[in-house]
């Protein structure tokens, strides 16, 4: 006898998805955002500067509680994303507006900046979300579960400064830095202000981290 039953692939109930969702989305939103140049008193940013760190934040989790091979799946979902909605940018620029449509060359200007600024977020974010988590685990295999603090701050630095400065010496020129010194200032403060960031919200990362192993019988 036949089985008409519907058969369905069942959902692992696990948190990774989630986390390589919000991993994914908010590399994505911060290439968007980072198209704008931001000047804050004597400081010179962009406009992703306080949604960025998010990524790092959330791939620390990704790296401390899953390892590097899940980590690294996480990040270049991200990489290959990120591709997919250039191309999606770049087909909607071609394809001719409506006679209604008042607005093309500004949605030209801005996301006609975006493959550019992608380019030098994707060398950036690659080179450094893949030695952060290279580093958590590195120093995780020498330190087992202690010394957390550790594996978060040292795989931030090591993380945060190839992202940086790999990002900011291809975007520069995009976002109107052209001078070494504001150069050298776009480099510095994304660096600090990065690893600042996640200095700061370490208990929060901490919390996260604790959560997630929890739920996921970690210590089963």
């Amino acid at each position: 006898m036949t089985n008409t039953q519907p058969r369905f692939i069942r959902v692992q109930d696990s948190l990774y998805p989630i986390l390589l969702s919000l991993f994914v989305a908010v590399f994505m939103i911060s290439n968007i955002t980072s198209t704008k140049g931001v000047t804050i008193g004597p400081l010179v940013t962009d406009g992703a500067f306080f949604l960025f760190p998010a990524a790092y934040v959330i791939g620390d989790v990704l790296a401390e509680c899953y390892g590097f091979k899940a980590a690294r799946r996480a990040i270049w979902a991200g990489f290959f994303t990120t591709i997919m909605a250039v191309v999606a940018f770049y087909v909607a620029i071609w394809l001719p507006a409506a006679d209604f449509y008042e607005n093309q060359d500004a949605f030209s200007a801005i996301l006609g900046l975006v493959p550019r600024i992608v380019f030098a977020s994707l060398c950036g974010y690659a080179v450094g979300q893949m030695l952060n988590a290279w580093t958590l685990t590195l120093i995780k295999r020498r330190t087992g579960e202690k010394s957390l603090w550790q594996r978060l701050i040292g795989s931030t630095i090591v993380g945060e400064f190839g992202d940086t400065l790999i990002f900011c010496l291809i975007a520069a020129p995009v976002i109107g830095i052209t001078t070494v010194s504001d150069t050298v200032n776009y480099v510095v403060v994304g660096f600090i202000w990065k690893t600042l960031v996640e200095v700061i919200v370490m208990p929060i990362t901490y919390t996260v981290i604790a959560w997630v192993k929890k739920r996921e019988n970690y210590y089963a």
